[in-house]
C-alpha cells in the first residue's frame, strides 16, 4: 500500500494528465476506495491546488488551469522520465540541447534530495555518429505545432535536397496535421493543397512564412492514424493496404545479438547464442532487403523464403561485375 504523501503525488499527476476523472476510475487507478480519493482531494485543496467537483452521471474531480499553483512535484517515475527525456533530447533532431541541460539544472534544484540523487545517477550518453546532421530549429517547432492546433494553412518555403531555397518561387502550401519524429529526424504530415494529396516534409528542410493561410477543416488521415500511414508509406504501401513491408525474410546472422539490434530498425532480433542470432527483417525489394543484411558484415544464412536467396545471387553477380571492372574506366 503506497504511503498517503505518494498517493498525493500520484493524485495530482493523474489530475494533471487529463481534464476530467470520474471519482470511480481515480479509485481504481490508485486502488483505494471512493471515500480515500475524496480524503485525498480535500488535502490537495488544503495545499493550494485548486481542485474542483465535476457533476455528471458519475461525478469526479478537475484540476484547474491558470490558476497559481504551488510549487512543482514529481514522484519517483515523474523524475526519472523527465531527467530520461531532458538527458536525450540532444538526440531528437531538434536543436534544444543546450537549453534541455538548463532545465535539467533547473529542475534539479527543486527536487528533494532522494529524487536529485537519482536524477544524478541517470547517465546516459548519446553517441556521436548518431546525431543528426541537420537539427530543427526550435523556432520552426513552434511554428508549425501552433499552426496544427490552430488549424491554420501553413505556408513555408522547401528546400530540395539538391538545391537551396529559391526566393522567386511562390511558397508551398499545406495544410499542416501530425509532426512525426523518426529516427532523429522531425516530419510533418499534410495536407499538400496544390498537389492535392498527403504529404510529408522534413522540417529542417522548412521554412515558415508569415502570416499563414486561413483555418481549415481537420481531414482524415488515411488508416485513421498519423503514424501507421506515415509508416506504410515510407514502406510502399498504399493506404488501406497491410502495413507490412512488401518484402520480409528470415536469416541467421553470424554476430551477437546486441551488435545487430542498434541496426535492424523495425525487425525482430532473437538470440540463438555462439554469436548467432535469428533476424527477421522487412525491406520495399528483395534486392534492397539483401542489401541491408549485407551490411552487417558477416556471415548469414538465408532461412528463407527462395526469393530473399535469389536476391543474394543478383547482388553477388553484380558485386563480381563491379570488381572486375576496376581500373577498366579511364
Amino acid at each position: 500500500m503506497p504511503t498517503t504523501s505518494s498517493r498525493l503525488l500520484t493524485l495530482l499527476s493523474l489530475l494533471q494528465a487529463r481534464r476530467d476523472w470520474p471519482a470511480t476510475l481515480l479509485a481504481d487507478r490508485l486502488a483505494v476506495s471512493d471515500r480515500t480519493v475524496r480524503r485525498d482531494v480535500d488535502r490537495l485543496r488544503e495545499m493550494g491546488y485548486p481542485v474542483t467537483s465535476t457533476r455528471g452521471r458519475e461525478g469526479g474531480y478537475r484540476l484547474e488551469a491558470g490558476t497559481a499553483v504551488p510549487p512543482l512535484l514529481f514522484d519517483d517515475e515523474q523524475a526519472v522520465a523527465l531527467a530520461v527525456a531532458l538527458r536525450t533530447a540532444a538526440g531528437t533532431g531538434a536543436d534544444v540541447a543546450e537549453a534541455a541541460a538548463r532545465a535539467l539544472a533547473t529542475v534539479r534544484q527543486i527536487l528533494p534530495a532522494r529524487l536529485r540523487h537519482r536524477v544524478d545517477a541517470l547517465e546516459v550518453q548519446t553517441v556521436p555518429g548518431a546525431a543528426v546532421a541537420d537539427p530543427v530549429d526550435p523556432d520552426v517547432l513552434t511554428a508549425v505545432s501552433a499552426a496544427i492546433r490552430a488549424r491554420e494553412v501553413l505556408r513555408f518555403d522547401y528546400r530540395s535536397p539538391a538545391a537551396p531555397l529559391d526566393d522567386h518561387r511562390p511558397p508551398r502550401r499545406a495544410e499542416p496535421h501530425h509532426l512525426i519524429t523518426r529516427a532523429g529526424r522531425w516530419y510533418l504530415l499534410a495536407w499538400d493543397l496544390d498537389a492535392e494529396e498527403w504529404r510529408t516534409f522534413r522540417l529542417d528542410r522548412l521554412v515558415p512564412r508569415t502570416p499563414g493561410g486561413a483555418r481549415f477543416t481537420l481531414r482524415e488521415v488515411p488508416d485513421g492514424d498519423a503514424a501507421t500511414f506515415v509508416a506504410g508509406s515510407w514502406r510502399g504501401v498504399a493506404p488501406g493496404g497491410t502495413r507490412d513491408w512488401p518484402c520480409e525474410g528470415e536469416v541467421i546472422v553470424h554476430a551477437p545479438a546486441r551488435d545487430v539490434v542498434p541496426y535492424a530498425y523495425d525487425g525482430v532480433v532473437e538470440d540463438l547464442g555462439d554469436g548467432r542470432c535469428r533476424v527477421t527483417l522487412g525491406a520495399w525489394s528483395w534486392v534492397g532487403l539483401a542489401a541491408t543484411l549485407a551490411r552487417f558484415d558477416t556471415e548469414i544464412d538465408v532461412i528463407g523464403p527462395a526469393e530473399l536467396a535469389s536476391a543474394f545471387g543478383e547482388m553477388a553477380g553484380r558485386f563480381a561485375r563491379a570488381a572486375g571492372s576496376a581500373g577498366g574506366v579511364g
